[in-house]
């Protein structure tokens, strides 16, 4: 059984279609890229597998109950008042657990993500790298099932974009949640991802599905091997397709 699905979904706005026909099977513990024009509907597809939105028509189906999907918005979202430690608490927090043992379990939260000793940093001592790390435990301190993950590291340098992406392999690799990653980036969906699904432009439609070879985490040096080249052509390939309105094999 997927994780989360997305079946023959329509979402109509006062402007138009935003998306669909569109249909995505997640299966747990997968890695799935969205890649797609501006436009396309990405992170509306996304909203609708986080429960907060609702399609027009179709359907959608995801982890059920409290915790069980975290999201992670372009902007870190931190609670600029709240410390590192309390910012990566509230989810615990809303959900009954007592102050001190989320305080405990959020301090676990940000080592995992390298930012032992930042704990009482607010948002506006954080470098925008810190800040995403913090956003990145909050989402994980619940130990999510389906983590969606929507243009993350846009706003970040190339080292710094890099560098998180490696972080977050290794978190999956701790906890495999199955995790849903929106991004423009073709090189960084096939990095992160076990497979990519391509959209064309808006009105949203899948026009290739494409798997990803090699293990996860990425060993060094993955970027320069003939794999990960002709797997980012076979994406540029079907992504220009979907620009110009044809269908990828």
């Amino acid at each position: 059984m997927p994780i989360a699905a997305l079946t023959d979904v329509e979402v109509d706005y006062p402007r138009g279609r935003a998306l669909g026909p569109f249909s995505l099977s997640i299966a747990a513990g997968e890695i799935v890229a969205l890649v797609g024009p501006s436009g396309c509907g990405k992170s509306t597809a996304l909203r609708l597998l986080a429960g907060l939105e609702a399609p027009t028509r179709g359907e959608v189906a995801r982890a059920p109950g409290r915790g069980e999907t975290a999201v992670v918005f372009q902007a870190p979202t931190l609670a600029p008042w709240l410390s590192a430690r309390a910012n990566a608490a509230l989810p615990l927090e809303l959900s009954g657990m007592p102050k001190t043992d989320a305080a405990a379990q959020a301090d676990k939260a940000l080592a995992r993500v390298g930012l032992a000793g930042a704990e009482a940093a607010r948002p506006a001592q954080l470098s925008g790298g810190m800040a995403m790390r913090v956003s990145l435990a909050r989402a994980l301190v619940t130990e999510p099932k389906l983590l969606l993950l929507d243009e993350p590291f846009a706003a970040l340098d190339e080292i710094t974009r890099r560098a998180l992406a490696d972080d977050v392999l290794k978190l999956w690799a701790d906890i495999r949640p199955a995790i849903i990653f929106v991004t423009h980036n073709v090189e960084e969906a096939v990095y992160m991802a076990s497979r990519v699904v391509v959209m064309s432009a808006g009105p949203g439609r899948m026009v290739g599905d494409i798997a990803v070879a090699g293990p996860l985490p990425r060993p060094a040096q993955f970027r320069t091997t003939e794999g990960f080249r002709a797997t980012a052509e076979a994406v540029s390939d079907a992504l220009a397709q979907g620009m110009s309105g044809g269908m990828a094999a």
